[in-house]
């Protein structure tokens, strides 16, 4: 698992749950940017879901900190009902001051490292379709659409798979 990586000044490492408050925060700004309304479910409880995602034995999340401030978040655990060699990426957000400063570059590289130590061989994720900042970022970073999930008619999300590369 991976404990801290330093990159110059941008530490990535696992989140506790202390920070749940400030990953909540992060998450609703980001989300807020690409989503045509605002913040979907603004009645939910977005604390106690990253608190639930940062303690669950089965999932990871990592954060990206700058300077001791959190920049960036990655959650990811095995999806319910697949083999232990997949993973989804369930959120992945860098605060909107920060995009364009190679953060996000480095969180999905420590993601994939952790996914490759662990044995995953293929990750997913869903990417809102009007979010084309995202699509883009992940495009450069290897993902595909994902050939066993083509996207309905009146689909809001887009599939997308990675190949996690092998030793």
């Amino acid at each position: 698992m991976i404990s801290d990586r330093l990159n110059d000044a941008l530490v990535i490492r696992t989140a506790v749950p202390a920070e749940a408050e400030v990953i909540a925060a992060l998450h609703v700004r980001a989300r807020s940017t690409y989503y045509p309304d605002g913040v979907p479910r603004a009645d939910f409880d977005w604390t106690e879901a990253w608190r639930g995602s940062i303690e669950r034995p089965d999932g990871h999340v990592l954060c990206a900190v700058e300077r001791g401030r959190i920049v960036g978040i990655a959650s990811f655990r095995t999806p319910d009902g697949a083999t232990a060699d997949r993973v989804k990426l369930f959120q992945f957000h860098v605060d909107p001051d920060r995009w364009r400063a190679g953060i996000g570059t480095a969180l999905h590289a420590a993601c994939v490292e952790e996914w490759r130590a662990d044995g995953r061989r293929t990750a997913v994720l869903d990417v809102h379709v009007d979010n084309r900042r995202a699509q883009a970022f992940y495009a450069r970073q290897g993902w595909i659409p994902d050939p066993d999930s083509p996207p309905a008619e009146d689909d809001h999300h887009l599939d997308l798979c990675y190949r996690v590369p092998g030793e």
